[in-house]
Formats: C-alpha cells, sequence, structure tokens
C-alpha cells in the first residue's frame, strides 16, 4: 500500500533502522557508552572511503566553475543544514575565502541553527525558492545535503538550481537513495544503523562533515590556497596566527624569524605576499601583482612549485 504523500516511506532506510546491539544503551555505565559510540564510528571512515569516486566526480565537476569565481552552495535540513553552514562559516577564517564564496542555506532560516522550525524540510517549493534566492550562475555548483537522501526541501532545491544551470551533487546516507535522481553528480555514503535510533547527528553526521571537508578544502587546495598542505593563504589578525605566519613564511623562503616576521609587517601580515618578497627580493606591490599573475598559486610566484621546494620534501 503507496503512503499519503504527508507520510513518507522510511522503512528500509539505514539511518531510520533499530540496531539490537544497542539495545541496552540506556542501561550502560559512561565508560560503556564510550566503547560503544567508538566502536560504531568504526563505520564512517569505511562509508567515506567506499564513496571515495563519488566524492571525486563531484569536486572534479566543481572545480571549473568555482575557479573562474563561481560559489560552493550547501543547503539541507535540521542536522544536514547546520553542518553545511558549518563548513560553509569555516572557510573565510581558514582559507582567506571572501564569505559570499561559500554558502550555507538551511531550512527555515538562520532560526533553525538553534530552534527547530516545524515543517520545514517537507516544503520543496521553499527549497527552490531558497537557492533561486541566490541567482545562480552556471560556475555555481549546489550541494543537497539529506541524511535519509530523501528529503522534500532539499529535492526541491536541486531541481531548481539544475533547471538554472549549477552543477548539482547530493550527499545522502542511504543507498539507493531518492536525491541520488535529482543530481548531476550523487553521493551515497551510508554509515548504517545509529547508535540512537532516530538520530542522524552521530554515524551519518560525522559522515557528512567528513564529505564536506573534503569538498571544501580539495577545492581550496586546486585553486591555489595552499603551497604543498600548507594553508597560505591567510592573514594573521590574532597572536596565534602571526606566530604561525611568521612559521609558514620562515618554512617556505628558508629564513629566521626575524626577516619572515619583517616581511609580514610590510604585506600586511599575507603570508603568500611575504614569501614572494622575501623569495623574489621584491616589495610587496610587486610581489602581490605576481600572486594575482599566477592565480593565486604561490608555488608559480615564487618560480618553484611545492613538489621542489626543499623546505617542504
Amino acid at each position: 500500500m503507496t503512503p499519503p504523500p504527508d507520510r513518507p516511506r522510511l522503512e528500509g532506510l539505514g539511518t531510520e533502522a533499530y540496531d539490537r546491539r544497542f539495545g541496552r544503551l540506556d542501561e550502560m555505565s559512561v565508560a560503556e557508552i564510550v566503547e560503544t559510540m567508538t566502536e560504531a564510528a568504526w563505520s564512517v571512515p569505511k562509508a567515506v572511503a567506499a564513496a571515495g569516486d563519488q566524492i571525486d566526480a563531484a569536486i572534479t565537476a566543481a572545480e571549473p566553475g568555482f575557479a573562474a569565481g563561481g560559489r560552493l552552495i550547501y543547503i539541507g535540513a535540521g542536522t544536514s543544514g547546520r553542518l553545511g553552514v558549518l563548513d560553509a562559516s569555516e572557510c573565510p577564517p581558514t582559507f582567506h575565502t571572501d564569505p559570499g564564496r561559500v554558502v550555507g542555506v538551511i531550512a527555515g532560516g538562520r532560526t533553525a541553527l538553534v530552534d527547530s522550525v516545524e515543517g520545514a524540510e517537507d516544503d520543496p517549493a521553499a527549497g527552490a525558492a531558497d537557492v533561486l534566492a541566490l541567482d545562480l550562475t552556471p560556475q555555481d555548483t549546489v550541494v543537497g545535503i539529506a541524511a535519509s537522501g530523501r528529503t522534500p526541501y532539499v529535492r526541491g532545491a536541486l531541481d531548481a538550481a539544475k533547471i538554472a544551470g549549477a552543477v548539482t551533487v547530493s550527499l545522502s546516507c542511504n543507498s539507493p537513495a531518492e536525491l541520488s535522481k535529482h543530481a548531476d553528480h550523487p553521493i551515497e555514503a551510508p554509515a548504517g544503523p545509529e547508535v540512537v535510533a532516530g538520530s542522524t547527528r552521530l554515524n551519518a553526521g560525522s559522515v557528512q562533515k567528513l564529505v564536506l571537508n573534503m569538498i571544501s578544502t580539495a577545492l581550496m587546495v586546486r585553486t591555489g590556497r595552499t603551497y604543498g598542505n600548507l594553508m597560505v593563504d591567510m592573514q594573521a589578525t590574532n597572536a596565534k596566527l602571526r606566530q604561525r605566519a611568521i612559521r609558514l613564511v620562515s618554512t617556505i623562503a628558508q629564513v629566521e624569524a626575524g626577516p619572515a616576521e619583517q616581511a609580514l609587517d610590510a604585506a600586511d601580515q599575507e603570508v603568500k605576499t611575504a614569501a614572494v618578497m622575501i623569495s623574489r627580493s621584491v616589495d610587496a606591490d610587486q610581489a602581490r601583482k605576481l600572486v594575482d599573475e599566477a592565480g593565486g598559486r604561490l608555488g608559480v610566484a615564487i618560480g618553484l612549485p611545492s613538489s621542489r621546494h626543499p623546505a617542504l620534501s
């Protein structure tokens, strides 16, 4: 018997399954709960590894548009939406990106970050409206996140994004997932039943966070935000970051801390600019020009790829 439209079919979804192994959870000691959750969490990296080819395909499809100035847009409901907003919010302080380059959208708006907005996830039209309000272009990539793989709000967003010409990616923690039919590049990473049945903030949430980290980080690396594995596209805006920046410039330019700090001061605390100033014996304006001409890739700007730099080998 087919359920009515307002009654979603959840039977058979791994994220909704009850696992008898965890049936005594409320009787366990703290040590037993920790051990149980640790053991269950081993399924997370396995699920992500199994979806490696799908993750690769999604990032590869997103890269040309992102490199051309397009955006990475996450959209989801509940925990899935919060994780998208979290990953987006971490990109400016981590990679010195403009806040508009990686965007997180959650069903129900910002209020839903801390309070439940009843029914928000069940409205596909709202998902479509929210994503279209961003004035999508073909350079944008929209990642629809739904642990269940069926959330109507996310489905509506992906359908609208596809019509608008954006690259579409879905991230689900069930397989096969209904949402996969609505994305150009589906990612399915099932991590099995949750320790606490009825909540997807544990294993499924961990899977989603890992995959979102991979998507954003890989795009940043591919567009010159790192040098080797050094996070160089940053500004030293506090004491901790200043010390980190000094070490980075010292490592890349192979100088002592003193000259590195002096270059950073002259470069308005920009790591890339300071490293190029020392490596190419130029002033800050010339260094910035070299970085810009290299498309932000520090190895090109200093004339030595990171793979051949003695300090990184």
